[in-house]
């Protein structure tokens, strides 16, 4: 095999794991669990978040790889989505694709047990519903209400829990950021298949937004955000963020103006007007929480270097 044929699997591997639709929430979703878990214990981030995070990137990897190998059929109807698909392309074959998501796999669990019983134990759980998602054996995205609740446990949830039980097993209120950060999922993934609906339609999936309808899609979408935007002002009110992070978010919201995207947080066009604000959405939460960040390291910092 000669260097440009190594070259051009290795830009597909790469390809397949989609890695710029995931990595802006992974990131920012690892280390606000492990900061809402050192916060109130007056702990010392250390290096397990790197692997945590790490491995929350490589659990998400693995979901987006199997699903465009077990997809590889069914993109191939639509042109948008088989020139997005390197199997449907043929740039990798589906054996080179499964050794790599084996490989991802191997490495990921590594990863999840530097952080201890209890990540190990949520990392396992976030691969196998990773894998049983999209496997066509049994395909839970296929099916109403496993769909959604799978999408959104191993996309959004079980990352958050990751880095909190990686330094503290008592969540207690933090529950409720848990079920906040959940319930985005849950709009997240009726919004993919309102976006998908006619394909996967005519794909022959029987998944929630097909069983609901269009129209009732759409207020299942706004109930989730509703439901998310309750559950964490009760986390506020009770005191799981610091106070000053209010400040940080005032900042954020103008800066966010900035990005006035055309299209949804995967990059295609936004189907609706929820869409059009996920990027910005995305970039308040990810400065509020990189500010949050600097902070709690600058102030371990000063423990450690006093001068």
């Amino acid at each position: 095999m000669n260097l440009i044929t190594v070259w051009e699997q290795l830009r597909g591997l790469i390809r397949l794991t989609r890695w710029k639709e995931y990595v802006p929430f992974v990131i920012p979703l690892t280390i606000l669990g492990a900061l809402l878990a050192a916060r109130p214990n007056d702990l010392l981030l250390d290096w397990r978040l790197l692997a945590v995070t790490l491995a929350n990137i490589l659990a998400v990897a693995y979901a987006f790889m199997i699903n465009d190998i077990e997809d590889a059929p069914d993109d191939a109807r639509d042109p948008a989505r088989a020139a997005r698909n390197p199997i449907t392309t043929g740039e990798i074959g589906v054996r080179a694709g499964y050794a790599a998501c084996r490989v991802v796999a191997a490495a990921t669990l590594i990863l999840y047990a530097l952080g201890g019983v209890w990540t190990l134990g949520i990392g396992i759980a976030t691969l196998l519903l990773s894998h049983l998602y999209s496997w066509r054996p049994v395909r839970l995205k296929a099916w109403p209400i496993t769909d959604i609740v799978s999408h959104s446990l191993m996309l959004s949830g079980l990352l958050l829990l990751a880095g909190y039980f990686t330094y503290d097993t008592q969540p207690g209120i933090v529950w409720l950021v848990a079920a906040s950060v959940t319930l985005i999922s849950v709009y997240g993934q009726l919004y993919n298949q309102l976006r998908d609906f006619e394909m996967d339609k005519a794909a022959g999936l029987y998944n929630t937004a097909i069983i609901l309808g269009e129209n009732n899609t759409r207020r299942a979408m706004y109930l989730t955000i509703g439901l998310a935007g309750a559950c964490l002002l009760a986390a506020i009110v009770q005191g799981v963020f610091p106070l000053w992070l209010g400040l940080v978010v005032l900042v954020a919201v103008p800066i966010s103006m900035i990005f006035r995207p055309k299209t949804d947080m995967r990059g295609g066009q936004a189907v609706e007007i929820s869409g059009g604000l996920q990027v910005q959405g995305l970039v308040i939460a990810n400065l509020t929480i990189a500010a949050w960040l600097v902070y709690v390291l600058f102030k371990q910092l000063l423990v450690q270097f006093p001068f």
